[in-house]
């Protein structure tokens, strides 16, 4: 017989588990490699431009 022994699920990845989307998990699995690396360089370049954004609002602030 070639039973695995059961392995008791850990707690603190169960807690996690709650708060994931398996949809977008799934969705992304639907695309291929090259497309999920352009979206990964999208979302790269995306917050990118937010960091820069961020960075010339606080140089617009006066320093008290």
């Amino acid at each position: 017989m070639d039973e695995s022994p059961e392995i008791a699920p850990d707690p603190v990845i169960e807690a996690y588990k709650k708060g994931v989307d398996i949809t977008l998990i799934r969705e992304n699995l639907k695309l291929t490699p090259e497309e999920r690396l352009r979206n990964l360089i999208a979302l790269s370049q995306f917050a990118e431009k937010v960091r820069e954004a961020g960075r010339r609002a606080g140089a617009r602030k006066p320093h008290v």
